[in-house]
Formats: structure tokens, sequence, C-alpha cells
């Protein structure tokens, strides 16, 4: 039995996985609270062992090799397995809990789902902290992967939910608005496809995706709009679209939250498209600790609140 652990220090494994998710020995020495020369020695005793290179030095970071990337995943859902194994005797207690929960997001979930998970939190468990990473889409799948993050905050995406080792929290739907600058010239009492079509468009893309929702169901019809700024990020769309004549097409809970009414009016897509749908993902290896259950419970219980609110 487990005759490829004989001969190593499990110590190494933590290493490993440091180094695997951060890709920088300085930030896996400051997580293990040991040094960086430590941790290098480590990683060299571990090449011997596994006769790998397993991680190449790129700059600053670290590059997995082939190797590590198939070791990764079991490995830290097994460290994960043990850790869980041994505070099975404590009960969770988020009152008195000091846990860091990590999530991907975009600056749209962010805006809208976590001011209402923080207030959230700060009423039950005063000392549990959350931390968010900056979501690229498929960057978040990996970080769910390798442990990196806890969770994930995004759209329904077909590699996210059609992932065998992720589990989906269902949260809230947001139909899509168009924002146009409330001085417009020609955009004043209604908007049609054609004057829709006839627009410059300011898009945002976190995810950097070749055609977002809106593109798709244009494409369907056979047409395209005439994009004139591409953005990674919302906060800088209510400005330009204020001040010029492009226009904006976004989910509704982030243009309510975060476009001025003053500078701004609204109106209804004229096209059909499916609403957006905001789901939380989560790997289920790591979905074993009771603290990662509660969390879970917390998290569909605030897109519960959310939901309703909006039916209100």
């Amino acid at each position: 039995m487990h005759q490829e652990l004989r001969n190593l220090d499990m110590n190494l494994l933590l290493v490993f996985d440091a180094i695997y998710r951060h890709r920088r020995i300085n930030i896996a020495a400051g997580e293990l609270a040991t040094s960086p020369s430590a941790v290098s020695h480590a990683l060299s005793r571990l090449r011997t062992t596994l006769n790998d290179e397993l991680f190449i030095r790129q700059g600053n970071n670290m590059q997995p090799t082939a190797r590590a990337h198939v070791i990764a995943p079991g490995l830290s859902a097994a460290l994960n397995a043990m850790s869980e194994s041994l505070r099975s005797a404590n009960v969770f207690c988020p009152e008195n809990s000091t846990q860091t929960f990590r999530f991907a997001v975009t600056d749209y979930t962010a805006a809208v789902f976590f001011p209402a998970l923080v207030t959230r939190l700060q009423q039950i468990a005063p000392g549990i902290s959350v931390k968010t990473i900056y979501s690229t889409g498929h960057d978040s799948l990996q970080d769910l992967v390798t442990g990196k993050v806890d969770f994930a905050i995004g759209f329904q995406a077909p590699e996210m939910s059609h992932h065998r080792q992720l589990g989906v929290i269902e949260g809230f739907r947001d139909d899509y608005m168009v924002a146009v600058n409330r001085r417009h010239p020609r955009i004043t009492e209604n908007l049609t496809l054609e004057q829709f079509l006839a627009e410059g468009h300011v898009v945002v893309n976190p995810w950097n995706e070749a055609r977002g929702t809106i593109d798709q169901e244009l494409e369907k019809l056979n047409i395209r709009r005439r994009i004139v700024v591409e953005l990674p990020s919302l906060l800088s769309a209510p400005a330009i679209v204020a001040n010029s004549e492009l226009i904006t097409t976004l989910p509704e809970r982030a243009i309510a939250t975060l476009f001025s009414s003053e500078a701004l009016t609204y109106f209804t897509v004229p096209f059909s498209v499916s609403p957006y749908v905001l789901n939380v993902y989560f790997h289920n290896a790591r979905s074993v600790t009771s603290g990662h259950h509660w969390m879970r419970k917390l998290i569909q219980e605030v897109m519960n609140a959310l939901t309703q609110k909006e039916a209100k």
C-alpha cells in the first residue's frame, strides 16, 4: 500500500501545492511560513524524488510541466481531504470562525452580489473574511481545479456548467438593458432595432470572449452591431456612455448599481435575448469541509434574498 509515498517527505507535497497555486516561490514561502530558499531546496528534493522538473522558471514565475499538471488536481483534493479529516472533531462555528474564503469574480459580480454577502457575513460571522481574485473565465476554472479559489462567480459558461468536477449554486436572473446618454440626439422616447444597429457600441468583455451573449443573439439574426469600444471592466463604461453618443447593453443590475440615472436613460433590448444568469461554481472535491458547506448554504440564502427582492 502507498508504495509511492514511502520514500517521500509529505511536507514536500505541501510545497508542490503552494507553488502550483501561486506560481511564485516567494508567495508560496509566505503561505508556508518559511523562506524562499527553503522552498527552492524542497522543490529540488521533490524533483529528484519524482524525476521531473515539475516547474520551469520563466522570469519570476514557475510554470508547471505536463507531469505537474497531471499531479496537481488529485494532490490538491487529497490535501484538502486530509485537512478535513484532522479538523473533523471540530464543529464549524461561524460566529467564532476567522476563516478566509476566496472568490473569483468580475467587477459586475462583485458589485451586484458581494455587498449583500458581506452584509450578511458581518451580521452572523464577523470574523470571517473574503478575498476576491479577478476572473478571466478560463482562469477561474483552473483556479477552482487547483484550489486557488473556493468559489467562482459568473454566468452560465459551458466549460463551467458541463465540468464533471464542479458543482453549481444557481443564482438570480437579470434582464439586459440598453444604456443611452439622456441627451442623445437620435434616441429619445424609444429604441428600435434599426436605431440600435445604427449607433456605436461600448462592449464590456471581462472574460475576453470572441462573442458575448448579445453578439451571439444578433448573429442568429444575421446582423452585426458596430463595436467602437471594448472594455475588460465595467468601471469606465458609464463615463464613456454619459459623455458620448455611444450606447451599451448590460445586465439591468449592473446598470442600476454602477450607472448614474441622472446622466443616462435606459431601454429594453429591441430583440429577443435570454436573461443573464448568475451562478456560483465550486469544486466538489473541496466541498467536504463543514465551513465550505456553511458558506455554500449562505451563498444560496443571499441569492434567494436578491431574487425575492427583485420580484417585489
